[in-house]
């Protein structure tokens, strides 16, 4: 297989077929950037699964999706439930060689979710002196000018996090209400909806939160926030 372009990643040893495989986007321009940290989650999911392997890779890098042949479940790490999961990465697991899976409900659908999501905020928003109750809890989302899902999927899920600030508002990277322009009247946190740690995260929310006056902490992508293992875990032990 030839080797991705800029990435680093080794070929892959024949180990035998992993029993579940987490599968995130990546960033298509710098494929090796996000491997280390979906390999990490899987280890992370597989000591809760005593005998079980789970394997990471991303849809940016083809040699990662190599290691997955005869894998029986892929759980994706993707926000919402949209084209890349039903139709982009079968199409790019077939391309690897990797058929024959079942492919689990993604995180952004997980019911736990929620729950989840309103612990950070409030964690969050409490460790910057912010009394809830008083405080907006902005969640950022991906969006898209093409498919509804991502917007969907946002706005579900802020729609079921549970009571406790003044209010919930959605605000998006690639759509509108765009985040940046969002109206705010007094503090507020950012939880941004997201799998990973990439680019929109580490520049498009922060750049967008500053432009709107750095009305107060953004939290952590939900999706990199140390529960979520055990949340994957029990998914693929449903499975």
């Amino acid at each position: 297989m030839p080797r991705c372009v800029g990435c680093d990643c080794a070929e892959p040893a024949p180990q035998g077929a992993p029993d579940f495989a987490i599968v995130a986007h990546g960033q298509p321009g710098d494929p090796g950037a996000l491997q280390p940290e979906i390999e990490a989650l899987a280890a992370a999911v597989a000591a809760l699964l005593p005998g079980r392997r789970v394997l990471g890779a991303t849809l940016a890098c083809p040699r990662s999706l190599a290691t997955l042949k005869g894998v029986g479940a892929v759980y994706p790490l993707f926000m919402a439930g949209g084209w890349f999961v039903n139709a982009e990465m079968p199409r790019r697991l077939t391309a690897a060689g990797v058929t024959g899976y079942k492919v689990l409900s993604p995180l952004g659908l997980d019911p736990a979710l929620p729950p989840l999501g309103g612990r950070i905020a409030e964690d969050t928003a409490r460790a910057a002196g912010l009394d809830p109750a008083r405080t907006t809890l902005v969640v950022a989302g991906h969006g898209s000018s093409k498919s509804s899902a991502s917007a969907d999927s946002t706005r579900a899920f802020a729609a079921a996090l549970p009571p406790g600030f003044a209010r919930v508002v959605t605000g998006f990277i690639e759509e509108p209400p765009y985040l940046d322009a969002i109206q705010l009247d007094g503090p507020a946190i950012c939880l941004p909806f997201f799998a990973t740690n990439g680019e929109h995260t580490k520049i498009d929310i922060p750049e967008a939160w500053t432009a709107l006056g750095s009305p107060g902490p953004i939290a952590p992508p939900i999706g990199t926030t140390p529960d979520i293992p055990a949340l994957i875990a029990a998914s693929l032990r449903a499975a």
